[in-house]
């Protein structure tokens, strides 16, 4: 079965950017009709989703992070990364790696989750 593991620095400066890497084992993110995803939960408030990376690699972001993330993957470590930019505190939460068949994902009801990380943004 496919697990997901999200590792990266926990604690991230302010105008920083964040980066967290996915490990996949189990399955392979070029397998077809799969989404690899990332969602992030901030203290106190719901799921939000990031982005996406497919297949082929293309790649999918929210409108509201779109201008500040980067998703990418290298195939021969079965890995997929996000980038965030520019963070500020308000960038502080619970992030996670997901696979799903569906490009957008905020419920942990459907869908291969990782474990998730604290990602903490302060000076």
């Amino acid at each position: 079965q496919v697990q997901l593991q999200e590792s990266g620095p926990g604690l991230v400066k302010p105008s920083q950017t964040l980066s967290l890497t996915c490990t996949v084992s189990g399955g392979s993110i070029t397998t077809n009709a799969y989404y690899w995803i990332w969602i992030r939960q901030p203290p106190g408030k719901g799921l939000e989703w990031m982005g996406s990376i497919d297949s082929s690699g293309s790649t999918y972001y929210s409108p509201s992070l779109k201008s500040r993330t980067s998703i990418s993957r290298d195939t021969s470590k079965n890995q997929f990364t996000l980038q965030l930019s520019s963070v500020t505190p308000e960038d502080t939460a619970v992030y996670y790696c997901a696979r799903d068949i569906r490009l957008v994902l905020a419920t942990k009801t459907i869908g291969s989750w990782g474990q998730g990380t604290q990602v903490t943004v302060s000076s």
